[in-house]
C-alpha cells in the first residue's frame, strides 16, 4: 500500500477546463497561446505562439536562434518529435577543442551550432498547424517592439549573466540598457529582434499576396532566415570575427523528425525524445524504480529519497556513457531500456549505502570521468535556464515543447537581436565521446519535452527547464501524481531533491561526486539519514528554480476535465476554458 504524502499548499490551485489549456513559464506566453485557441486555432499552433514570445519574455534563457525540441500527439494517435537542434557546421575541425583550446569548449562563435528553432516552430505549424507564421510570431513581435515589465526571474538571471553580456557590444546594449541590468518592473524592449521578426512576416505577406498558399508562405518567412538577409547578417559575421558557420550550414539546415521512445510504465505509455537528448533515461528511471518497488515507501522519505537519487545515478551514468546524435553514433537505446539491463541496474542499488560517484557502463566502454570537485569549486555560471509550455487544445491534440539557449557566453548577431544557437557547449570537447564534436553532428541536448498516455485516453503533456534537472525535476512530479496520487498543482509544488553525481551536460562538464541537493522544506531527519547514507547533502532554498519549474496539463479522460498546472518557481501561468 501506498504511503499518503503530506499535502504541500500550492500558491496557485490546480485549474480545471473542458474545452482547451496552455501552460508555460511566462503569463504572457500562456496568454499568447490562449488567444490563438479561443480564436480557433489548435494546440500546435498556440504552442508556437507562445514558444516564441518565451524568446522575447525570458531573453537571457530562451533564444530566438536557439533550440526548440518539440513533441506533439494528435487526437488520432500519432506522436512525433522534432528535434530543433541545430548541428557543428561542415567546416569545423573535429579536434578543434581539443588541438587548440585544451580541451576546453571557450565562450564565443566557436560555440555555434545551426540556429534551430525558427524552423522547427515552422516545421511544427506547416505539417501539424492551421495558421501562418504571422499568427505565431505577432505576439512575440507585440512584446519585442514595445517591450514588457521585467520580472524578477529576468532581472535575476541578467544580473548573475552581466559579466558575460559585457563582452560584447551587441549584447550588452540589449541586456544591461543604460550599462546595467534592468530592474524590477522597468520596460524591457528588443528592437532588434523585432525587426528580424518583423522581416519575417514581411516576407510571408509577400509570398501570400503574390497568389502563395499557407505553406508557401510559412517558406518564405523561412527563407529570409535561413537564405536570405538574416542569413547574410550571421554569415558575414562568422567570416569576420573566426566563426565557422556559412551560407551552406544555414540554407542546407532543416529540423528532423525522430522516433519518439515509448516504454510501458503500469497503465501509461512514456513517450520521450530520442538519444539526442536525455529523454529517454526519464522512461529508464521510472522502469529501474517499478523493479526495484517503491510502492511501501513513504513519499520524500529518507528511503524513497536514497531509492530515486541511486537510479538516477544509474541512468545518468547510462547518459554519460552511451548517448550521443544517434545519426553519428551508435546508442543502443534498445538495450539500455530492455529488461536485463534494467534489472542489472535496480539490482546494483545498495539500499543502505550511496553508489561511490557515477556508476561504470554495465556493458561497452565506460567514458572517463573529470576530477570531481566540489559545489564550491564550480567555476562559472553556464548558460542554464531554458523554458517549457504544453497545449492541449479542444479536439484533444497535445503539444509539448522546450525552447532554450542563452545569450551571455557567445555575441548577438549586430542589427539582428539573437544569438545564433550557442548549443556547441553540450558537445564534448574530445570527438571520441560519443556526444563528442564532429562536423554535422548534434550536440547531446538536455531540453526534452515529453508526453505520457494513459490506456484511458488521458493525455498529459509536460516538462521543464533546468538543464541536467529536468529529468529529475519531471520524474518526482510525475511519480508525485500517478503513483502518490497528487493533485497535479500538489505534485508540482512538492519539495524537490537531486543528484549532481555526474559530469554536467555544460561545458566545462563539472562533476559533482556523492553531491545532493534537496530544498529546504524537509524533514530534519532526511538530511541527517541521508548524510548517515553516504550522500554529500547540501540545501537549496525553499521553491528554488534551481530544482526546475515543471509545468504539465492533464487531460482525464475519466472525468472529462483538463487540469494546468503552473510551478510557483517561476512567472509561470496556466490557463483554461
Amino acid at each position: 500500500m501506498t504511503a499518503t504524502p503530506a499535502v504541500w499548499p500550492a500558491p496557485n490551485p490546480t485549474l480545471y477546463g473542458t474545452k482547451h489549456s496552455a501552460s508555460s513559464g511566462h503569463y504572457l506566453a500562456s496568454s499568447a497561446a490562449f488567444a490563438l485557441l479561443e480564436a480557433g486555432a489548435n494546440a500546435v499552433d498556440a504552442g508556437c505562439a507562445a514558444g516564441i514570445a518565451l524568446a522575447v519574455l525570458h531573453a537571457d534563457e530562451v533564444n530566438f536562434a536557439g533550440v526548440a525540441p518539440i513533441m506533439i500527439r494528435m487526437a488520432g494517435g500519432d506522436t512525433i518529435s522534432i528535434d530543433g537542434l541545430g548541428v557543428w557546421p561542415r567546416r569545423i575541425p573535429a579536434d578543434l577543442f581539443l588541438r587548440e583550446h585544451d580541451g576546453q569548449i571557450p565562450s564565443g562563435l566557436l560555440r555555434t551550432v545551426t540556429p534551430a528553432a525558427p524552423d522547427a516552430w515552422i516545421t511544427a505549424v506547416r505539417d501539424f498547424g492551421t495558421v501562418g507564421f504571422a499568427e505565431i510570431a505577432r505576439p512575440a513581435l507585440r512584446l519585442a517592439r514595445d517591450g514588457f515589465a521585467v520580472h524578477p526571474l529576468l532581472a535575476d538571471g541578467i544580473d548573475k549573466r552581466q559579466a558575460g553580456y559585457r563582452n560584447w557590444a551587441a549584447n550588452e546594449a540589449i541586456y544591461l540598457p543604460g550599462g546595467r541590468p534592468p530592474r524590477v518592473g522597468e520596460r524591457f524592449v528588443q528592437t532588434d529582434l523585432a525587426h528580424t521578426i518583423q522581416l519575417m512576416i514581411d516576407a510571408e505577406a509577400a509570398e501570400l499576396a503574390a497568389g502563395g498558399d499557407r505553406i508557401a508562405g510559412l517558406e518564405a518567412a523561412r527563407a529570409v532566415f535561413y537564405e536570405g538577409e538574416i542569413a547574410a547578417r550571421i554569415v558575414e559575421y562568422h567570416e569576420e570575427n573566426g566563426g565557422y558557420l556559412r551560407a551552406d550550414d544555414l540554407a542546407g539546415f532543416r529540423s528532423r523528425y525522430e522516433d519518439v521512445v515509448a516504454p510501458r510504465w503500469r497503465d501509461f505509455t512514456i513517450y520521450t525524445c530520442g538519444a539526442w537528448c536525455q529523454g529517454p533515461i526519464l522512461a529508464e528511471a521510472l522502469l529501474i524504480l517499478e523493479k526495484v518497488g517503491i510502492g511501501g515507501l513513504e513519499h520524500n522519505s529518507p528511503e524513497y529519497v536514497h531509492t530515486v537519487i541511486e537510479a538516477l545515478k544509474a541512468v545518468f551514468a547510462d547518459r554519460e556513457h552511451h548517448y550521443g546524435d544517434p545519426a553519428s553514433v551508435d546508442v543502443p537505446l534498445e538495450r539500455l531500456l530492455g529488461a536485463e539491463h534494467i534489472a542489472q541496474r535496480a539490482a546494483a542499488i545498495d539500499p543502505d549505502r550511496a553508489a561511490d560517484g557515477l556508476p561504470p557502463a554495465l556493458f561497452g566502454d565506460s567514458q572517463e570521468l573529470p576530477r570531481a570537485i566540489s559545489a564550491e569549486e564550480v567555476r562559472h555560471i553556464g548558460e542554464g535556464g531554458t523554458s517549457y509550455v504544453c497545449v492541449v487544445d479542444q479536439w484533444g491534440n497535445a503539444f509539448s515543447a522546450t525552447p532554450s539557449d542563452g545569450a551571455s557566453t557567445s555575441p548577438v548577431i549586430p542589427g539582428t537581436g539573437f544569438v545564433p544557437s550557442l548549443r556547441g557547449l553540450q558537445s564534448r570537447p574530445d570527438p571520441a565521446h560519443p556526444s563528442g564534436v564532429a562536423p554535422g553532428k548534434r550536440p547531446r541536448l538536455t531540453p526534452n519535452p515529453a508526453i505520457a498516455v494513459r490506456d484511458d485516453g488521458s493525455v498529459l503533456p509536460f516538462g521543464c527547464p533546468g538543464g541536467d534537472m529536468q529529468v529529475q525535476a519531471m520524474l518526482q512530479v510525475f511519480l508525485n501524481a500517478f503513483h502518490f496520487d497528487m493533485d497535479l498543482q500538489e505534485a508540482v509544488n512538492a519539495p524537490r531533491f537531486s543528484t549532481w553525481s555526474f559530469p554536467n551536460s555544460f561545458a566545462p562538464f563539472d562533476y559533482l561526486a556523492a553531491h545532493v541537493f534537496l530544498e529546504d522544506r524537509f524533514d530534519e531527519d532526511v538530511y541527517a539519514e541521508l548524510e548517515r547514507r553516504g550522500h554529500d547533502v547540501r540545501r537549496w532554498p525553499a521553491f528554488t528554480r534551481d530544482a526546475a519549474a515543471v509545468e504539465a496539463i492533464y487531460r482525464n479522460a475519466r472525468t472529462g476535465f483538463l487540469e494546468s498546472a503552473a510551478d510557483p518557481r517561476q512567472p509561470a501561468q496556466a490557463v483554461v476554458a
